[in-house]
């Protein structure tokens, strides 16, 4: 960054790469911000009103001396501009002034120190020179008594009055703690028995409030419950009206389904059963009647023909067995539909017709018996007879 400045003004440049610092006198420099400062320096003249009062000559001569003095940086010297920033670099034109005017002043005072002024007094006469000198020495003991009995008295009426000062003091200090005091009781008092009367009228508040606050939320839990208790009525009635009666119903229904469809099903089964036992004892009596002729014309046969070995007739028996059992499991074939109803004891499904057919199929030797007198289980241990 570039700076400028007048021509009653110089620059300082420091910091980095300004070493030693470079001073500019009315001109412009160019700055590096953050790693070099520039700094200014007033090059004005300044005019300065030096007083030295009653300075003692050499020979105790007090006299009183005013000078003009001005007082100025030049800027073209280098080494009085460079002097001057070490003396007053950062300071202002008043601070300068002052720092001058007090060194003018030292200087001027060492100067009357040192003056003959007792030359222009000879000249005068010496009756007058030691009629001057007595009367300053008069004037100066004069002065001197009258300073320490002024001073004295000044001291004497100073101390007085500080104490009277200091009692009064001490009176307004002691009146004033006193009511302070008096007051300070009172206020606190009256702040005791307020913040109290305020405590005890939130005590009383808050107490109100939280008895609304329950009686509200007792009023509220009231309310609940009868909701809650008008809610479960509600649901147990749409329970009673959607579920359980429906399901009753339902239950009524099928119960009874079940029950008219097992009481159909045992009547069913029973009149099937019937139907086959009497069909299969018409079967049987058509076979035993059938067998009773073809005995009867066995019987005959065999009358005719006793020249027959018992091996024959076995054989002839055997042949007419296959017959008979087809026409006993005749009517089984020519079912449709079999119902089967059981007690819960014995064989049960297709192991019970089975059973059945093959009852009936055991009592055939019985009934060939009955009707040929021929026992096949006997014949069939008879040993074999050749004719």
């Amino acid at each position: 960054m570039f700076f400028t400045c007048g021509p009653n003004e110089a620059m300082v440049v420091s910091g980095f790469c300004r070493s030693p610092p470079v001073m500019v006198a009315g001109g412009r420099v160019f700055v590096l911000p953050c790693i070099q400062q520039i700094q200014r320096i007033s090059l004005n003249t300044l005019t300065l009103n030096v007083k030295s009062e009653k300075v003692y000559t050499r020979h105790g001569v007090p006299i009183s001396v005013t000078g003009i003095a001005q007082v100025k940086i030049q800027g073209q010297n280098k080494e009085m501009l460079a002097a001057a920033c070490q003396m007053f670099l950062g300071k202002t034109e008043a601070e300068i002034a002052q720092i001058a005017l007090e060194t003018l002043e030292g200087h001027q005072r060492a100067i009357m120190a040192h003056m003959t002024v007792e030359d222009y007094l000879h000249s005068l006469g010496k009756a007058r020179t030691a009629q001057v000198q007595k009367d300053a020495r008069i004037g100066e003991a004069e002065a001197k008594r009258d300073a320490g009995i002024r001073e004295a008295k000044a001291k004497q009426e100073k101390v007085s009055a500080q104490y009277l000062s200091e009692i009064e003091m001490a009176k307004a200090q002691r009146d004033y703690e006193l009511k302070k005091a008096a007051y300070d009781i009172e206020v606190n008092t009256r702040r005791a028995q307020a913040d109290l009367a305020y405590q005890l009228q939130v005590a009383k508040t808050k107490q109100q409030i939280e008895e609304q606050r329950v009686q509200v939320q007792v009023v509220e839990r009231a309310q609940q419950v009868a909701v809650q208790e008008q809610e479960i009525a509600r649901r147990e009635k749409e329970l009673e009206a959607r579920v359980r009666k429906p399901a009753e119903a339902e239950r009524y229904k099928l119960e009874r389904l079940a029950e008219a469809e097992k009481t159909q099903l045992i009547m069913q089964a029973e009149a099937e059963a019937e139907s086959v036992r009497m069909r299969g004892e018409a079967e049987a009596f058509a076979i035993g009647a059938r067998a009773r002729a073809d005995a009867e014309q066995m019987s005959k046969k065999a009358e005719a023909f006793q020249l027959y070995q018992e091996a024959a007739q076995l054989d002839m028996l055997l042949e007419k067995l296959p017959q008979v059992a087809e026409e006993i499991s005749g009517p089984l074939t020519s079912a449709k539909k079999i119902t089967l109803v059981s007690s819960g004891s014995g064989t049960m499904g297709a192991a019970k017709v089975t059973g059945e057919v093959l009852d009936i199929l055991s009592r055939l030797p019985e009934c060939v018996e009955r009707l040929t007198g021929v026992s096949i289980s006997q014949v069939n241990h008879k040993p074999l007879r050749t004719a």
